[in-house]
């Protein structure tokens, strides 16, 4: 399981650093996307490791990369728009 953790969060990190080169303008800092794809590789280590049980290192980890990706997704804005403001803040 200590593996498992370890070579997901790096995953998790490769991940964001993939997620920041090719999206620049449309993600928020680069500590929040970092920590968002090493947490969300954590949290995907411990759901699918919860789920499949143990002895199924490679699926562990591809779920992990997987809830990391969904978690890194939510980040990204739209492209070249301002924020939104809702009728009643204006």
């Amino acid at each position: 399981m200590l593996w498992e953790s370890i070579s997901s969060v790096v995953l998790g990190l490769a991940l964001s650093w993939v997620a920041l080169r090719s999206l620049p303008g449309r993600l928020p800092s680069l500590r929040v996307v970092f920590v968002t794809g090493g947490l969300g590789a954590l949290f995907g280590t411990y759901l699918t490791h919860s789920t499949v049980g143990s002895g199924h290192a490679l699926t562990t980890v591809t779920g992990a990369v997987l809830v990391a990706a969904v978690t890194l997704s939510l980040l990204i804005r739209p492209r070249g728009s301002r924020p939104v403001r809702s009728a009643a803040a204006q």
